[in-house]
């Protein structure tokens, strides 16, 4: 009997180790849930972070870059338009006086038409910097090959293009969009690169847009934060995502420059006019 009684404990011990084995099983698994769930959590909320930092960067990018154009058009505004229409005025006073000789009244009113040229010719061009005629009127394809053509008759950079652009296959907006990215490029290769030569590359494939941009400059290290967060870059990233579009720069000292976007299925309808995004 006493025998039985021992077995029946140790059988009993055994179930009761058993049955704590698998409760220490069971909480090690929920533990394990529990913290690979949290470690998930986590990354997802760093994900989420980064891209709300991202999307904070480009906004900043963008209100810094239009602050900018604000300051250089008031600049303009004040050295070109304002200067001239000073001169005109006072030579406008010296007339309304009427104490001058008739040589000097020839003097003074040439030097008011000379003004009033120069003042017209300073509104064009501001006018022009803030939406290219060419392109509301004619497009993109015409746009960017008049500012390749202007550079290049400059003798800053000899631009060589290649355009099939199909008319209004973008957007306006997304258009402007794509101009402005040619224009920072071209500035870019010219202030900073040193470059002698670029190519615009544009063709459609599908109902994608694949652009492409090279220089011959100094090129950069890609790797190097500052050019990463550089203002010119943050520039074109933005207006890159803008245009629902990934991009790839490719550079190295020494080596010039190289950026691709390619542009997927762009919404044609999508705006009907230029949005006011310089």
């Amino acid at each position: 009997m006493e025998n039985l009684f021992t077995k029946e404990n140790q059988v009993i011990t055994i179930v009761l180790i058993g049955v704590l084995l698998l409760l220490l099983m069971g909480l090690a698994l929920l533990l394990f849930f529990f913290l690979s769930r949290k470690k998930i959590i986590q990354k997802e909320l760093q994900k989420k972070n980064l891209a709300i930092n991202h999307q904070k960067e480009m906004i900043q990018s963008i209100i810094v870059t239009q602050e900018k154009e604000r300051k250089r058009i008031a600049q303009d505004l004040h050295d070109d338009i304002s200067a001239k229409l000073n001169v005109i005025n006072l030579n406008a006073n010296l007339l309304k006086d009427g104490n001058l000789k008739p040589e000097e009244y020839t003097l003074v009113n040439d030097a008011i038409l000379k003004a009033t040229d120069k003042t017209l010719e300073s509104a064009r061009k501001i006018a022009h910097n803030l939406l290219p005629p060419i392109l509301d009127k004619f497009g993109l394809k015409e746009a960017i090959e008049e500012l390749a053509d202007s550079f290049s008759n400059s003798r800053k950079i000899a631009i060589d293009y290649n355009l099939e652009y199909p008319k209004e296959f973008l957007s306006k907006a997304k258009e402007l969009h794509l101009f402005r990215i040619v224009q920072e490029l071209i500035n870019n290769s010219v202030r900073h690169g040193k470059a002698k030569n670029s190519v615009v590359n544009i063709v459609t494939k599908n109902k994608n847009l694949l652009f492409s941009y090279t220089d011959n400059g100094v090129g950069f290290d890609i790797d190097d934060t500052k050019h990463q967060k550089g203002l010119g870059m943050k520039n074109i990233e933005s207006r890159a995502a803008l245009l629902n579009a990934n991009f790839l720069v490719e550079s190295q000292k020494n080596t010039g420059f190289e950026i691709t976007l390619n542009i997927i299925n762009p919404l044609k309808n999508e705006h009907n006019k230029y949005c006011n995004c310089r």
